[in-house]
């Protein structure tokens, strides 16, 4: 897929991964819209940005964690550049929670945001692609998806979910509509990370670095492009499955 003249939606695009990806689709070419829950000024301040590049971005609010505002989501992101083509579902959270200490509260979050909304923004958007003959759909998952990250419990299997319902989606919106997920090992680290727990990181995988939100927009960009692959899931982890 050529990317000038689409339209790409990016849920939590205002700060770090999901603003590289807004970023390296409007310099691509697209037209994104910058989805955003909290981060108004960020989300401001990034359309600014692919304007004054040369690009055209819009940015829409919305809480991923209620139902109403997704289905709104859905409905006013064709608002600003016509239907969409490209959906990234890349809003998420990341709570650090046990098994033993996680509330219902903590569990309806955690899959309200990373499973629930995904989910219900496909339905919606990648149906009405489907019936316009076309469009790419990529989820951003992570290593919790794959691996058993035991004091990480609701945001792991809201992520093993995210990404067993990329087949599903696969399956169901196919030919039309591509679906693939991406997998991310430690490519941002979290900010209250000292230099060293970095280094313990990058020390787990064979290639003995971590890697940067621009490998990740790498991947969207291939998955985008790529029109014979779907319901895959790109695991971007310097190896560290392996280990």
């Amino acid at each position: 897929m050529d990317l000038h003249n689409r339209s790409a939606l990016i849920t939590g695009a205002a700060v770090r991964v999901g603003r590289a990806i807004a970023l390296g689709l409007a310099r691509g070419g697209a037209r994104v819209v910058i989805h955003y829950h909290g981060s108004g000024e960020e989300a401001e301040a990034l359309a600014r940005q692919i304007r004054e590049e040369g690009g055209e971005a819009a940015t829409l609010q919305a809480d991923l964690s209620r139902h109403d505002e997704v289905l709104g989501l859905a409905e006013q992101a064709e608002g600003p550049f016509g239907p969409l083509d490209i959906l990234v579902n890349n809003a998420s959270i990341f709570p650090e929670q046990p098994l033993a200490e996680v509330d219902e509260s903590l569990w309806d979050r955690t899959l309200a945001i990373n499973l629930k909304a995904p989910f219900f923004l496909t339905q919606r958007l990648g149906g009405r692609m489907k019936q316009r003959g076309g469009g790419v759909i990529v989820n951003l998952g992570d290593l919790a998806g794959i691996q058993s990250w035991s004091g990480y419990a609701a945001h792991s299997v809201s992520k093993a979910g995210l990404l067993h319902f990329t087949r599903i989606a696969a399956r169901a919106l196919g030919p039309e509509v591509r679906v693939n997920a991406i997998a991310p090992g430690t490519v941002l680290p979290p900010e209250n990370l000292s230099e060293q727990d970095v280094h313990a990181l990058a020390q787990r995988t064979p290639l003995k670095r971590i890697g940067s939100p621009d490998d990740v927009v790498g991947a969207v960009l291939y998955l985008v492009g790529a029109d014979f692959v779907t319901g895959e899931t790109i695991v971007l982890d310097g190896g560290r499955l392996l280990m």
